[in-house]
């Protein structure tokens, strides 16, 4: 098995996944919805690769251009635009670099990235992949191919939590390059202006896209179970930082992380957003299974 997969790969993750699906519920297109591929041909329908002329194929799918440049006969293979298409966003700034014990936000997301790949793919349906901080940092675009699934993993594994979170604006921004409507997945800690995420992902409803968001933080980002006069540093911000007693503020803090998640978790309910909130703590099959099962 390959480095990547390696790394971001679950065997028991892989087997309890083996029988489920994603399915999407709003994206609704020509005559299919969700996870069912067609490969019709000629019907509103984009190129998606080439492959070598054999007896039988239709003359009028022989790519011209491709004979005049490379002397052989080539084919164009479309891909039908009603495919179900999913962009997996990760989160990659340096706020997902924390570990209070075990796995980093960034670790764990990747893993959960790559399962929700590899799912997709399975069902013949076109996964694509976006990494940003305050800027887009890699994309790899949605396809269908067969192993396809590398060349995500080969970008996941380049990655590297770094650089500041700027959420809403990385969601409006892609939301309104879109050009196709499919299934949005936000995979991130969430640790932006709240009102600014929620207008990022409504562009993505208005504009017809089925939208889920995991939301995902360390155990110690819930409840600060520290004791003693800690230090505090800020991860996307040096110098940044400040020495308390979490026996002292912990309270009104896990009373304000509770108002913050409580508050998307409400907003995303009423736009008909999936909102999912995990912690690194939480067994990822039993998340993924779980959560899939639910939606159905």
């Amino acid at each position: 098995m390959a480095d990547g997969q390696q790394n971001y790969f679950d065997p028991l993750v892989l087997a309890r996944l083996s029988n489920l699906y994603l399915r999407a519920r709003w994206v609704v297109e020509g005559v299919i919805s969700g996870i069912h591929r067609s490969r019709a041909r000629g019907f509103s329908v984009e190129f998606e690769e080439h492959r070598e002329y054999s007896p039988g194929d239709e003359l009028r799918r022989v790519d011209w251009k491709a004979l005049g440049k490379f002397d052989r006969y080539f084919i164009k293979e479309y891909e039908d635009e009603t495919n179900l298409r999913a962009y997996l966003l990760l989160d990659s700034s340096a706020s997902m670099d924390y570990a209070s014990n075990g796995i980093t936000k960034f670790a764990y997301g990747c893993t959960l990235t790559a399962s929700l790949a590899y799912l997709i793919l399975k069902q013949q349906d076109a996964a694509g992949l976006v990494t940003f901080s305050n800027r887009v940092e890699s994309f790899v675009p949605p396809k269908a191919k067969r192993g396809y699934l590398m060349e995500m993993l080969r970008a996941l594994e380049a990655s590297r939590p770094s650089g500041e979170t700027k959420v809403g604006k990385i969601l409006y921004e892609i939301a309104g390059q879109m050009k196709r409507r499919g299934l949005v997945v936000l995979v991130s800690d969430l640790l932006d202006d709240p009102e600014e995420i929620l207008r990022g992902l409504r562009l993505f409803r208005l504009k017809g896209n089925d939208v889920i968001v995991f939301h995902l933080l360390d155990p110690a980002e819930l409840d600060l179970p520290f004791d003693g006069n800690i230090l505090f540093e800020d991860l996307e911000q040096a110098g940044l930082e400040v020495t308390a007693d979490p026996r002292a503020i912990r309270g009104i803090y896990r009373k304000v992380v509770e108002e913050f998640t409580q508050h998307l978790r409400s907003e995303c309910h009423g736009d008909s957003i999936d909102y999912q909130l995990l912690t690194t703590s939480t067994p990822l099959d039993h998340a993924l299974v779980s959560y899939l099962s639910w939606r159905g």
